[in-house]
């Protein structure tokens, strides 16, 4: 039994190789499974902004069509190409939003006109004056609308006194500071 001896602390020594070896094995193929996780990831997110940029471009033509549609006759071709605009954007998974009723929503509507009506006791959209448009979860623009709701709160005497004031025009350069 003594050839046993040296036998088996190599034996031992052996299988400690290989748990060792099969640990760095694992440990290597989780970090190549996350290492290919994360470029799926970013690959989807380039997509996703590619494809965000693109129909960004295109949001000009789809109201200048919208607007010919609403201004004119449309003749078979405009309503083709109107039509066909509207299918090829949204298969790319852009959606419009902004209808008159809608409550305002500061973070998705640019409110350019406030109608006072003592009647309502919240901000609705009274005017749709551009659509916006959102592509899956981001928001490409927000929608252009008049609000109508309760008269905005007044200011106190000391928001007057804190000196806010209108910005200076942009043309013109704002005054240097006093040095004193």
């Amino acid at each position: 039994m003594t050839g046993s001896g040296p036998q088996s602390a190599e034996l031992e020594r052996l299988r400690r190789l290989v748990e060792e070896r099969t640990a760095d094995l694992q440990r290597v193929k989780a970090e190549y499974d996350n290492y290919r996780k994360r470029v799926r990831r970013d690959r989807l997110a380039v997509r996703e902004i590619a494809a965000a940029n693109v129909v960004r471009t295109l949001l000009p033509a789809l109201d200048a069509v919208d607007r010919a549609c609403a201004n004119e006759p449309p003749t078979p071709g405009l309503r083709d190409i109107a039509d066909s605009l509207r299918e090829q954007l949204g298969s790319l998974g852009l959606t419009s939003f902004g209808e008159v009723g809608d409550p305002f929503d500061p973070a998705c509507h640019d409110a350019l006109a406030h109608h006072v009506s003592p009647d309502r006791d919240s901000l609705v959209c009274s005017a749709v004056l551009r659509p916006g448009y959102r592509l899956g979860d981001h928001l490409l623009r927000p929608a252009h609308v008049e609000v109508t709701g309760p008269a905005p709160p007044a200011r106190s005497p000391q928001e007057r006194d804190r000196g806010v004031h209108a910005p200076a025009p942009a043309d013109k350069p704002p005054l240097p500071a006093a040095r004193s």
